[in-house]
């Protein structure tokens, strides 16, 4: 008898855990706005298309800005930043060349990747991750170059540039191996603060610990710094569900601040999540901001539909932009309404 309860306990114990780690997160607001289906832009044969970061210009011309790099290449080590235009979000294209490259002898000498763009005090800020493969740590066989990317800013008074990089990156790893992010600094988001004050949202992954990818904010009152790191960081990390997370959006909308972050196994690998902070600090229970690409478009029921970022319009959301795989195993931007009530 003693055993068979041991036994049911143990049943019972694992089954729970598996409804809770399978079971699907409350909508979002932006879920139920998003529109049934999406348009892919940007595709190609030859070469990868990957994190494409829009914005308006004064004359409602739309520049997108995505990295890309050939299909024999790895981005680790050869992505670039290329420009696109469009008069609607849905296109057609024309691609303008690669923008910003990997500059020999400096910081950012390899890959050029994950672009993020903003218009802040009347320029154009976009924050991007750079290498240099020259200083990679071999301790790992998987993804050496990781532990030498860095996020770096680049300003320009117009989105054609020209861009004004720096010779070292905005946010940088900590002095401290073994600090959460002293490893790697990637992925940014970047606003401006309702207080007038520069934050940036940068993932690490703490490889060196426990091996997982959290979410940290590092904050200046000059646009090109110095960025001071929150001391709280990081400030999303939710290992309880057994997941992770990685490529933040961030923006303030209607007087709260919003999170879009790609799930990494706390309910699927396919979908986003969506988390709330009064703050910016101190974020809410996950919820899902959009599901899998499969969903709206005509991909693999596992295609990876990541790097999530809002293309805004008169200050409201327009659409959502994506990078996926696409239907015969191309890379692409993928577009997606957000249907606002009048």
């Amino acid at each position: 008898m003693k055993k068979l309860t041991i036994l049911s306990f143990i049943f019972l114990s694992v089954s729970f855990c598996f409804a809770q780690k399978n079971s699907e997160p409350q909508e979002s607001w932006l879920t139920k706005r998003l529109a049934d289906k999406g348009t892919l832009i940007l595709q190609t044969k030859d070469s990868i298309v990957w994190g494409c970061a829009p914005i308006y210009d004064e004359k409602g011309k739309l520049h997108v800005y995505y990295s890309t790099w050939a299909q024999s290449e790895n981005w680790l080590t050869h992505s670039s930043i290329a420009h696109a235009v469009a008069d609607h979000p849905e296109g057609p294209y024309k691609k303008l060349g690669v923008i910003l490259k990997g500059r020999k002898g400096k910081w950012d000498a390899n890959t050029i990747h994950n672009p993020n763009i903003q218009k802040v005090d009347g320029k154009y800020v976009m924050l991007y991750i750079g290498n240099d493969t020259i200083k990679q740590d071999n301790w790992r066989t998987r993804a050496k170059s990781a532990n030498t990317q860095r996020v770096g800013m680049a300003i320009s008074d117009s989105p054609n540039g020209p861009w004004k990089r720096f010779d070292k990156p905005v946010i940088e790893v900590s002095k401290d191996t073994m600090a959460w992010d002293g490893y790697c600094t990637v992925n940014p988001s970047f606003m401006k603060h309702p207080n007038g004050e520069y934050w940036i949202y940068y993932r690490s992954w703490d490889r060196r610990n426990d091996d997982r990818r959290k979410t940290g904010v590092a904050i200046s009152k000059k646009l090109e710094g110095p960025y001071i790191k929150y001391e709280g960081n990081p400030i999303i990390d939710f290992p309880e569900r057994g997941g992770q997370t990685e490529d933040p959006y961030m923006f303030y909308y209607k007087n709260k601040f919003h999170c879009l972050i790609r799930d990494m196994g706390n309910y699927d690998w396919y979908g986003g999540l969506y988390l709330e902070s009064e703050d910016g600090l101190h974020w809410g229970a996950y919820k899902r901001s959009h599901y899998k690409g499969s969903h709206y478009f005509p991909v693999d029921e596992k295609a990876r539909y990541e790097r999530v970022q809002i293309l805004w319009k008169n200050d409201e959301p327009e659409y959502l932009f994506n990078a996926i795989f696409g239907p015969i195993r191309t890379h692409s931007g993928a577009v997606l309404k957000v249907n606002l009530p009048n």
